[in-house]
């Protein structure tokens, strides 16, 4: 029934305003992120905890090792009894660490969101901190990196990462190493939970078939039992631009090319509708960028590749992948460097430009069809301080950017032709 659940929440389509109030928690303003969407009788919650993702990590995975255990119940009830409580209401719990957040999502049916809610609370109260489960989540972690020892496309990502950023907690293991993974204790994880997931760095997100007042009492019980913490933002990381190729020989007939450089421009910068437009062409957009028609099109050296500008508070750059045939090793790499080489000093056509426009513009309504998408959106919004609706003034700018500006903008940035390679070929 679950699954019913999540379907009906994608299917959701009916577009409302979204708005931003605070609500005081003891003493705390915490941000609440709400939209009103009576479609489906469902109510979906995010709790987004900053600088409490990867990054923070004193040791590399504890904070996904610390979501794991968040997903094994309570100390009272333990992971299946737990479990059946959610599947027998169809109630979706669970949590998540990203790089630089940490979030628990609930979403349910309107009727059952109050069990839901009654479930959250007592998994944050008690979580279930007993050895057995610490050990079995850690069993199936160190299964998962023992099979990426032989996932070359992972090998090859984490080797890029550990190249472009080498020394800083970016260029590590996000899910952290077997050793790092063995090495976390019940305290830990436990000592974790309690410094990051706070009422003073949450934000909240909420929306579905529920009143705004309703949703602020929801709010404050549930953050009322978290404490306050102290946490600092991450300094920004530049990324490398040394050009370092780093070769790894597996037992392969393929070769996985991951490559990456430098992009100055910061998430929040004025000018990122313009990044969005110029990084569709180069190798975002499949079929039709430039990556895609140069490698796979004209000469058909890969299945598919592609090249997209990554951003976040913490760091920007360009990376990408292919995947070739040893002999194509080579000459692919080459021929990456000679695309964006010639990107940056000749820029892109009109043609490139107008289908790139009625790409964006025109596939705007499948962005946002789905209450779960806006409310995403929102939180981006509000995560990068930016005004709600502020994507939708970006569409506005892209519509009206002209060539000359969009070429001007690529020129400006030869950066991204300091390109570093991890590549995973044949011993």
């Amino acid at each position: 029934m679950r699954k019913i659940i999540i379907l009906l929440i994608l299917m959701q389509g009916v577009a409302m305003s979204q708005e931003v109030e605070m609500v005081n928690v003891d003493g705390v303003e915490v941000p609440l992120i709400f939209e009103k969407s009576s479609y489906l009788p469902i109510v979906s919650m995010q709790i987004v905890f900053r600088n409490s993702g990867a990054l923070y990590d004193k040791t590399a995975g504890l904070a996904n090792l610390s979501a794991k255990l968040l997903g094994e119940g309570t100390k009272k009830d333990g992971s299946v009894k737990f479990a059946t409580k959610l599947e027998n209401s169809a109630i979706s719990l669970g949590a998540s660490a990203g790089i630089e957040t940490f979030a628990i999502e609930l979403s349910s049916l309107k009727e059952q969101f109050p069990k839901g809610l009654k479930l959250l609370k007592s998994l944050l109260k008690e979580p279930n901190y007993i050895d057995d489960t610490l050990e079995h989540i850690k069993r199936q972690e160190i299964g998962s990196l023992r099979q990426k020892k032989s996932d070359f496309d992972y090998i090859a990502s984490l080797g890029l990462k550990r190249t472009l950023f080498k020394d800083t907690p970016m260029g590590r293991a996000r899910v952290g190493t077997i050793k790092s993974v063995n090495s976390i204790s019940l305290k830990d994880i436990e000592e974790y939970i309690k410094s990051h997931l706070g009422r003073d760095n949450a934000i909240i997100v909420i929306g579905g078939d529920i009143e705004l007042d309703e949703a602020k009492k929801m709010v404050k019980d549930i953050l009322s039992i978290l404490p306050k913490v102290n946490l600092e933002e991450h300094k920004y990381i530049e990324t490398s631009n040394k050009k370092i190729t780093k070769v790894f020989k597996e037992d392969t007939q393929q070769a996985y090319i991951y490559f990456g450089s430098p992009f100055h421009l910061k998430y929040n910068d004025p000018e990122r509708y313009i990044a969005k437009v110029a990084g569709f062409i180069l190798g975002g957009s499949g079929f039709g960028s430039r990556l895609m028609e140069e490698i796979r099109v004209k000469r058909g050296l890969a299945y598919s590749t592609y090249g997209n500008f990554v951003y976040s508070h913490t760091t920007t750059y360009l990376t990408g992948y292919l995947q070739t045939k040893l002999e194509n090793e080579r000459e692919a790499k080459e021929l990456i460097g000679k695309i964006i080489g010639e990107f940056v000093e000749s820029g892109v056509t009109q043609k490139e430009l107008d289908a790139t426009k009625e790409f964006l513009l025109g596939s705007e309504p499948l962005r946002n069809e789905a209450l779960n998408q806006r409310l995403n959106r929102s939180f981006k919004e509000y995560y990068n301080n930016q005004s709600l609706g502020y994507e939708r003034e970006q569409l506005k700018k892209i519509e009206a950017l002209t060539l000359s500006e969009l070429n001007s903008f690529i020129k400006k940035h030869k950066e991204i032709e300091d390109i570093s390679f991890s590549i995973v070929t044949s011993k």
